[in-house]
């Protein structure tokens, strides 16, 4: 095995979390799932595949991932979703790294799906994260939603061969479901960053999401799919300067913590 250990964030995702840890386990020796609070299957599969377990109530996105860094055997990790499966090219490839520069920070391509359906096209199409790093040059940030690594000076990225592929939503119930509760956790991370909800972000902006989703990028080539993805992006950007708008008028008060709801755990 390499000296990498894999980083998971869970709650009920025991329809997917199977397919993700056969394949992690290809990879590392040390799986860290971090789970908040699973009543599914979720913690008996990991335990059947030899994932370390940690129970933690939930901080966030980047709280709970960084402490599952902070538990991991190896400084080197790879930070994954439990709805997000190696590929066979992928592995390979991390099996050639040498991990000998802690600055280097690892970009990995993803394929989307709709369901069974792969997304080629659309926002979706070109999607890539930074998800395998030195956690002694490299944390997550810890914002309500949509965290990011927060990279040191002079870190070099490199694009490795293989794929993460993402089984994002199962259907559209699902997909309606994640962009409301995204939006009114982004909103709740403006609002904390002191940006404001203007004309332009709650009018304009939700369409020209949509545009370049569904036509810029030639989401229409995916079908259906497409057009409810870009319908997705448009509701979820309306509705996330929409709530904001509301925090910054006192109308609609945020909880202390809005916490995960039982599927939302992984992103979309």
């Amino acid at each position: 095995m390499i000296p990498v250990s894999v980083v998971i964030i869970t709650k009920n995702e025991a329809a997917i979390l199977g397919r993700c840890l056969k394949m992690a386990s290809f990879i590392s020796d040390d799986i860290m799932l971090v789970d908040n609070g699973s009543i599914d299957d979720t913690l008996k599969i990991a335990e059947a595949y030899g994932c370390r377990i940690y129970h933690k109530n939930w901080d966030g996105y980047g709280a709970n991932k960084n402490k599952g860094i902070a538990l991991a055997r190896h400084d080197w990790i790879l930070s994954i979703d439990a709805d997000e499966i190696a590929d066979v090219q992928l592995i390979h490839t991390l099996h050639q790294l040498a991990f000998d520069d802690p600055d280097v920070v690892y970009d990995i391509r993803f394929r989307s799906y709709f369901g069974d359906k792969l997304i080629k096209y659309g926002t979706w199409g070109r999607d890539h994260h930074r998800r395998l790093f030195n956690r002694t040059r490299v944390r997550w940030s810890e914002t309500e939603v949509h965290e990011t690594l927060l990279l040191p000076h002079g870190a070099k990225i490199k694009r490795v061969g293989g794929y993460l592929h993402h089984y994002s939503v199962q259907n559209i119930a699902e997909c309606d479901k994640k962009a409301v509760h995204y939006a009114q956790l982004s909103a709740l991370k403006y609002l904390n960053a002191g940006k404001k909800a203007t004309l332009f972000k709650c009018y304009f902006s939700p369409v020209f999401g949509f545009l370049i989703s569904y036509l810029i990028r030639l989401g229409f080539l995916d079908g259906l799919e497409g057009l409810d993805i870009a319908l997705m992006l448009y509701k979820n950007t309306r509705l996330k300067y929409h709530y904001l708008k509301l925090f910054e008028e006192g109308k609609y008060l945020p909880s202390a913590k809005l916490s995960a709801s039982k599927k939302l755990v992984v992103e979309y």
